[in-house]
């Protein structure tokens, strides 16, 4: 063999493969021949008509030969060689279909292309008798918009019509006949259209015969279900009914109509649903129906059947046996059927009477194919209670001939009622035609009746249930006997029915519908259905699709039509074939042949594929050799010797013909006088072995589906199985085996399509989807051993056992055990692990495919990993098969109540120490210690007790040999820890290897599996330390009971975990050696209150430690800093909503949960504000207190009171100096002075508000004009806090953080270091929870890791490279710094808005403010140690940019009392920028209130001078007339000032002096009052035209008219601001001098009076 061929599938032989042979129909003997004129092309698929065929060969050509009367050149019309159809070239075909006379071909993109006859439009054009090539139809559906395209899968051809399947798994038709199923008269169909009837519905394959349709669609899932209607739309028979078989009755619900004429859309909807079996109720009320009726109608009831002597006759006259009945009163017998049919006509007609009387409206009797009987009509349309009491009137009145016939076995009720009431079938239509012959025209269908009671159980009726029903075909309840003696009493128990239960349908697996065919199926058919091809049990036609019930649950998979038959192909390799029997096409002679039934091949093996001609079917077998066998069955030629043409015969039974010589047969197509098969030839054993591995697949199939239905089934279906227990873990391995069953029927049906088509070894279903074989394999044999584990089999009760042993040899065949002496159990045990041994013969089918391949070709390494998959799969398995073995001998061993409560289905034992082998160190002389290591837990067992540790947190480890040289293990739990003793060191090596080896694999959970792929086998040497796990504790008295899930570390919670504890306390967060330890959260129910406390935040060493946040379940909230558990640092404590009793705040410093330091308390409800010091939870020592009302308080408290000296101030500035015994309360020494400077010493007592009682002395201080007896004014802050000791804690707090004890003392790489890792840990947090960070956000962490570093002297450039860091760091709260920053505002926040917003706050505020930046700044010094001090100037590296004249000297140096050039280095100029912006609302407002009257009297004059035009404010303000603009250039023109205009001059100066509102520090307010200065001069130079220096005298004026211009309205409280916050080195510079000129401008409008 050259390697050129071996090299891939394709080239393996390509010529050896697709070969085409055709016999000649009708002759079984002669050999075929290859097709004449062929090349050797390799054929994938093939069709044939009437005298044509199509091929289509794989490289996407189609080619034609035979007849072809439609091509248009003469010499072409009969070929006998096949021809290339040139219209198709180019495009790449997929799969083509023949009709009768037409052909189609669909293309890989799914255009469908027709050609041939087109007299009926079967080519979808429109008035032409021939379509002589290949021509494109197109199908577009209307209901989508626009209009698309529909692609088609799929092709079928009848003789007049052609049907396609959409991918979308609709399908469409057109042209001529019912057999479309379309809802038209209107004949022919030439455009596409869809079958309305099974939209919605998976259609998976469809099928023509001449004239009828067959369509195989998938079942709805069983969520989809409708209700089903009592009785069918059509015919009113009842769709449940009832059938007695054996000793019950079965409720039913397969009714066919036999008038599937024109159906509604909800009709169909609801006899499509496969059926519910009816719930107890519905069985209730029909029970309590049927004794209603049975005493209304006085109807004569059998008290009893008595079937005792019982003789069947065989004259077709009279099918009577003869009984005995008992009975009070003479029961008519009637000798025909004739009779039986008027008391049943007349009983139907009593019904109709008594639904009347009821109001219901009965719809007539219609007589049915009356040419045929005329005296038999079909029942009425009643309720339930009136078939109920036909059923039993019926039973009554044919009581004989019913006794006979259920002796025979044969016949169900329903049937009995059919023959007596419809005959849907015309005997004279069969009558030259079946088997029965002229006789037939007799009565056929009481000779049907007879035939069928004869043969006993193989009959089946049209419609009944069939005896494959256990199968789980039809859904049914059983109810006890009812026909053996019918009887009131038992039809009132029969009401109350006991449902079971049975599993084993196979459930839905998602994954493998997507990948593999479904078998869940069902079989609509529709046409002409004269030869009964519809399967529905009559010889009707359809216009519409209907399901043939009988084939549900059947698991067809595959459909055939042939000329007037169809055929059925099962996934458990039989077929069903119905329609025509004229030739014994059906391969059976049963009758009737209007309902699906078995053909009877001759073979034991299954069929795996199907073809149907004219008249005689294909059925291709497996055999022992996996070489496929062809069977023929129907019309015989006659032989040379017989002259007359009519003696044409059929086969009796299907025929082999003998092909073996040819090869593998891959697929076969029929048509009328001829049949091909397309053969491979087995190259170097690549054929065969796939064969062999669809073979066995099927066969395993069935060997499978066979314990199902004789062993699970019946088993699972008995009353008493065994403990609930027992019943769950045999019904777990039922339904993981029905699972597992299902599989591989799917897999078997999809190598069959498999083996169709091109046959590349690497799309192999096992090797593409190999996980979902091996997993199905491993659930199923994991609940087999689970099962085993438990006790197997023998734990079922006796009714179980007896039906095992009854069916002992049944058991046998199916698990190929030969020997007799086998016992029970080791069958059972054998049958059960069956899948283990196919995994192997997989592994053996690939092996053998890859030898077929190059060694280097990818193929080859995929087949032969997958092999070794399989096989390393099954040994595993058989390994878990031995260990549940062996485990079940230990607790035969071993029975007792502690193994009892140790066995669990999971659990297997690896090895124990009963042989002494293992001791515990320190044990007791006479203590029993036993060790016990199971795969999920080592069980130490002592006399009467033992100790469960489970595998997952368990840690070993060898003593070293130092440690007394003992041969020892350390066993650590999470709560003990022992050591363990071997006997020898090689003991000590297996105890310690399978220890680790099982705490490793109970780590990895259920996934034992051997992984797949081979590469990663190696197992680990020893778990890993650290690792994941769920405990419950249970001597820990902290953590007694509590049950921890998260990360371990050596035998300690370490890491993230969640630990709960039985009274609802849990904490969810890091971990560190036990306790919890980093960032976490805790909550703890609170009983009483129905709430909980929760806390979120840092933890250290089991204790609530650093930030967190503390809600507490009185709805209290407390954010910031804990210590040990406590409130420790700084904090904020929010009480109560706003509407609650005492809603407050509290912001401050904490020492051991109790206030404690500076704090800042605002009282909502009392509308006051504290700010100062705290003790023990009480204001102690200095502090202010402001009210809504405008009081102010400043100086001493005790406990909670003003106690001591103070301060007070109302509204209106009255002041009270003195002391003072309780809140508000004057008592003793003090002065009194009134706003206007009178004032009162003496002794005050009192509330202040509510009359004070004052002994002492008034002044008048206007009558002393001497200066020294007037009252000094009062500075206000003497008895405040100090600026710098308010919120010590918070700078403590980032002291800390940096790493120092004190502030000022540390380290700063150290510091540095505390920062990055602050950084890292908040992001990593961060990155856990819900809110993501922003991008800037991420940027700034990102900027932040680069730390500014310094070397040589320090610049300007340094100083700018910090700024910008400081920046940044205070952007982010994650920084130190920034931390600092926000807590900062939030304070300053806090006290001064609301209540605190109180003008004589204002100097308070601003000190503040200093003392914010005095205090960062010293950080940022520790921080960057080489920044100058405060005040100290840095050298500017360049010189400074070109001289500006400077605007009040002539001298060019512009700076002649500002300090050396350079920049000033100042805490506010580096700081302010960033706090001020932050702090401002609650300043300025403070500014505002403080201004408000000055402002006020500021604003009366700018309204008033606004007033006035341009020039005269300028004249009355005395700017000299050399600088009043004359003409001004506005949009860039030039206009004159004339006298009326008005906010002109000046104006870009103005606007600029506006701007001094939008910023925040001073140096950016000085920077616009300097620009605005520049602006003036520019436009006084504009107007000028020359150089020139201003004087102040000059200045002052025009700048004085910018101000007013501008109209700012807070003017005062801007110069203030700035005055008070600016820097210091700046008061007598260039900016200084601008400041004081604005400032000047402010108060001299206050003055500027208007005459």
């Amino acid at each position: 063999m050259d390697s050129k061929k071996r090299n891939s599938t394709e080239a393996e032989g390509s010529k050896e493969r697709g070969l085409v042979h055709v016999w000649q129909a009708g002759s079984c003997l002669v050999t075929p021949e290859r097709l004449p004129g062929w090349g050797g092309k390799t054929v994938l698929q093939a069709a044939l008509g009437v005298k044509h065929g199509v091929l289509l060969t794989e490289d996407g050509e189609v080619y034609s030969f035979g007849t072809l009367p439609w091509r248009s050149e003469p010499a072409e019309i009969c070929l006998s060689s096949p021809i290339l159809e040139n219209a198709l070239v180019g495009q790449y075909v997929v799969t083509v279909a023949a009709g009768s006379f037409h052909n189609g071909a669909v293309t890989e993109s799914g255009v469908v292309y027709m050609w041939g006859e087109n007299s009926a439009g079967q080519c979808a054009v429109a008035n032409q008798q021939y379509v002589p090539e290949p021509n494109p139809v197109s199908i577009s559906d209307s209901e989508t918009s626009p209009l698309l395209a529909v692609r088609i899968l799929q092709l079928a051809c009848g003789e007049e019509h052609t049907l396609a399947l959409s991918i979308s798994r609709e399908i469409w038709a057109w042209g001529t006949g019912c057999q479309l199923g379309l809802i038209t008269t209107t004949f022919p169909v030439t455009k596409p259209q869809k079958v309305e009837h099974l939209a919605g519905r998976v259609v998976l394959q469809v099928a023509c015969g001449a004239f009828h349709s067959l369509a195989l669609v998938q079942c709805l899932p069983s969520q989809d279900l409708k209700p089903v209607p009592e009785r069918c739309n059509q015919c009113s028979q009842l769709l449940i009914t009832m059938t007695d078989k054996e000793d019950h009755v079965i409720i039913s619900d397969s009714h066919c109509c036999p008038l599937g004429v024109t159906l509604s859309e909800s009709q169909a909807e609801n006899q499509a649903s496969t059926a519910i079996s009816p719930s107890t109720e519905t069985l209730d009320s029909q029970g309590e129906v049927f004794e209603n009726t049975l005493v209304q109608n006085e109807l004569p009831v059998a008290t009893e059947l008595n079937v005792g002597n019982v003789q069947t006759t065989s004259s077709p006259q009279d099918v009577m046996g003869t009984a005995e009945i008992s009975s009070a009163r003479n029961i008519p017998s009637y000798p025909d059927t004739q009779a039986v049919n008027e008391y049943v006509q007349k009983l139907s007609d009593h019904l109709i009477r008594e639904n009347s009387e009821n109001g219901e409206k009965p719809v007539p009797s219609q007589p049915l194919i009356e040419e045929a009987i005329p005296n038999l009509h079909s029942p009425p349309t009643t309720s339930t209670s009136a078939l109920n009491s036909l059923v039993v009137s019926c039973a009554s009145a044919v009581g004989v001939r019913v006794a006979a016939t259920y002796e025979a076995g044969a016949l169900s009720l329903k049937k009995v009622m059919n023959f007596y009431s419809t005959v849907p079938c015309e005997p004279g239509a069969q009558a030259g035609s079946g088997p029965i012959g002229p006789e037939g025209l007799k009565d056929s269908r009481e000779e049907q009746v007879k035939q069928e009671s004869m043969q006993g159980k193989k009959s089946s009726s049209l419609v009944d249930i069939r005896e494959e029903e256990s199968e789980g075909g039809s859904r049914r309840l059983s109810l006890p006997g009812l026909l053996s003696q019918v009887s009131p009493r038992l039809l009132r128990k029969a009401a109350r029915v006991k449902t079971r239960t049975v599993v084993l349908t196979p459930t839905y697996s998602g994954e493998a519908d997507a990948l593999l065919p479904s078998l869940r199926t069902e079989v609509w058919t529709w046409g002409k259905g004269k030869e009964g091809q519809l399967g529905h049990g009559d010889v009707l036609p359809r216009l519409q699709p209907l399901c043939v019930k009988c084939l549900d649950g059947k698991e067809v998979i595959h459909l055939e039509a042939g000329g007037y038959h169809s055929l059925a192909l099962t996934a458990k390799s039989q077929v069903y074939s119905w329609g025509s029997n004229t030739f014994g096409q059906l391969g059976h002679s049963d009758f009737p042949t209007t309902v699906p039934r078995l053909a009877k091949i001759n073979s034991e093996h299954g069929v795996w594929s199907i073809a149907a001609g004219l008249d005689y079917s294909l059925f291709l077998v497996d055999t022992e050799d996996f070489q496929p066998g062809l069977y023929y069955s129907g019309r015989q030629d006659p032989t040379e010797g017989d002259s007359l043409a009519e003696n044409h015969s059929g086969t009796k039974a299907p025929v082999l013909l003998s092909c073996s010589k040819l090869g593998y047969i891959s697929r076969v197509a029929a048509g009328k006088d001829s049949y091909l098969a397309l053969v491979d030839k087995n190259i170097m054993g690549y054929i065969a072995s796939l064969h062999e591995l669809a073979t066995t697949e099927r066969r395993f199939y069935s060997k499978l589906s066979d314990i199902k239905s004789q062993i699970l089934r019946p088993l699972l279906s008995l009353e008493n199985l065994g403990t609930a227990s027992t019943v769950q873990l045999l019904q777990e391995v039922a339904s993981r085996f029905s699972k597992l069953c299902y599989l591989i029927g799917q897999h078997g049906t999809s190598l069959g399509i498999f083996l169709h088509g091109i046959k590349e070894a690497r799309s192999l279903v096992i090797l593409k989807h190999a996980s979902l074989f091996l997993d199905s394999y491993t659930e199923y044999c994991t609940s087999m051993t689970n099962f085993l584990v438990m006790g197997g089999f023998q734990l079922l009760a006796k009714p179980a056992i007896d039906f095992l042993n009854k069916n002992q040899e049944l058991l046998q065949d199916l698990a190929d055990v030969n020997d007799e002496n086998t016992q029970l159990m080791e069958i059972l045990n054998t049958l059960f692990f069956l899948p283990i041994r196919r995994l192997h013969n997989y592994a053996k089918v690939l092996l053998k495919l890859a030898t077929c391949f190059e060694v280097t070709s990818p193929e080859y390494q995929k087949l032969q990993d997958s092999s070794s998959c399989y096989e390393s799969l099954a040994l595993h398995l058989g390994r878990k098969r031995k260990e549940a073995e062996y485990t079940l001998g230990f607790w035969k061993t071993f029975p007792g109540k502690m193994t009892d409560s140790l066995r669990k289905p999971e659990r297997r034992l690896l090895c124990e120490s009963s042989n002494r082998a293992l001791s515990l160190q320190h044990a007791g002389r006479f203590s029993v210690n036993w060790f016990i290591l199971f795969n999920d837990a080592l069980v130490h067992a002592q006399f009467s007790t033992h100790h469960v540790f489970p595998l997952a947190t368990l840690w070993a480890e060898p003593l070293s040999e130092e440690a007394g040289g003992v041969n020892g293990l350390k066993i650590t739990t999470p709560e003990e820890q022992f050591t363990l003793i071997s006997s020898t060191p090689q003991e000590k090596t297996k105890w310690l290897r399978a220890i680790s080896q099982a705490v490793d694999q109970a780590l990895r959970g259920m996934s034992d599996l051997p992984p797949y792929g081979s590469g990663s086998n190696i197992q680990r040497q020893e778990p890993p330390i650290s690792r994941s796990a769920k405990y419950t504790f249970y001597k820990d008295p902290r953590l007694k009971d509590a049950t921890y899930d998260g990360r371990w570390l050596s035998g300690k919670p370490h890491g993230r975990g969640v630990l709960k504890w039985p009274d609802g306390k849990m904490y969810s967060g890091m971990f560190r050696n036990g306790l919890e330890d980093g960032y976490g959260e805790y909550r703890i129910p609170n009983k009483a209150l129905n709430k909980e406390d929760h806390y979120v935040g840092h933890w250290k060493e089991g204790k609530m430690c650093g930030q967190g946040v503390f809600s507490y379940a009185s709805g209290e909230v407390f954010e910031g800093c804990f210590q040990d558990n406590m409130r420790h640092g700084h904090g904020l404590l929010r009480s109560g909503k706003l509407t609650s009793s005492s809603p407050s705040m509290f912001i401050g410093q904490w020492v051991m949960d109790k206030k404690a330091g500076y704090g800042v308390f605002d009282d909502i409800t009392r509308g006051e504000k504290y700010m100062g010091m705290w003790q023990d939870d009480v204001c102690q020592g200095n502090g202010v207190v402001v009210t809504q009302f405008g009081l102010y308080y400043e100086g001493n408290f005790q406990l909670n009171k003003m106690m001591g000296n103070g301060v007070l101030l109302s509204e209106d500035d009255t002041i009270y100096e003195g002391e003072f015994s309780d809140d508000w309360t004057l008592s003793g020494k003090g002065t009194l002075t009134m706003p206007n400077g009178d004032y009162i010493e003496g002794y005050f007592s009192g509330e202040w508000g509510s009359g004070i009682k004052i002994t002492g002395t008034y002044f008048k201080p206007s009558l002393y004009e001497s200066d020294k007896d007037r009252p000094k004014v009062l500075k206000l802050g003497n008895l405040a806090v100090p600026a710098d000791e308010k919120w010590k804690a918070v700078f403590d707090e980032c002291w800390h953080q940096l790493g120092c004890e004190n502030p000022g003392q540390g380290e700063v790489w150290k510091a540095w270091d505390n920062i990055a890792v602050a950084l890292t840990t908040n992001r990593r947090q961060h990155r856990d929870s819900p809110e993501i960070l922003s991008r800037s956000q991420t940027q700034t962490l990102e900027s932040l890791e680069f730390i500014p570093q310094h070397v040589g002297a320090f610049s300007v450039e340094k100083y700018d490279d910090i700024r910008k860091y400081l920046i940044k760091a205070c952007d982010t709260p994650l920084h130190p710094l920034g931390r600092l920053v926000e807590t900062l505002v939030a304070v300053y926040r806090m006290t001064y808005v609301g209540v605190g917003a109180n003008r004589r706050l204002l100097q308070e505020a601003v000190k503040e403010i200093k003392s914010y930046l005095k205090r960062i700044f010293q950080l940022v010094r520790f921080l960057f140690p080489e920044l100058p001090e405060e005040g100290s100037t840095i050298p500017l590296s360049a010189p400074l940019p070109t001289e500006r004249k400077s605007f009040c000297t002539a001298k060019s140096d512009s700076r002649s009392e500002s300090p050396e050039p350079g920049y000033v280095v100042t805490g506010s100029g580096l700081l302010l920028p960033v706090l001020l912006p932050r702090l401002y609302p609650p300043l300025f407002m403070l500014y505002a209130l403080e201004n408000d009257r000055e402002e006020d009297v500021y604003w009366e004059c700018v309204l008033r001078l606004n007033k006035q035009p341009d020039i005269a404010l300028l004249g009355f303000l005395g700017v000299q007339r050399k600088f009043w603009p004359v003409t001004l250039s506005i949009l860039g023109e030039s206009k004159k000032v004339l006298p009326t205009t008005k906010d002109a001059c000046f104006a870009s100066a103005v606007e600029c002096l506006q701007q001094i509102s939008t910023t925040f520090t001073p140096s950016d307010k000085l920077k616009v009052i300097q620009q605005t200065f520049e602006e003036i001069s520019q436009s006084v130079l504009a107007s000028l035209q020359e150089d020139f220096l201003w004087s102040m005298d000059d200045l002052f004026p025009v700048f004085l008219y910018v101000v007013l211009r501008a109209r700012i309205r807070n003017l005062g409280s801007e110069v203030h601001l700035i005055e008070d916050l600016m820097d210091p080195y700046l008061q007598h510079g260039e900016q200084g001098i601008m400041f004081t000129t604005l400032k000047a401008c402010y108060y001299q409008i206050q003055r500027e009076k208007l005459n």
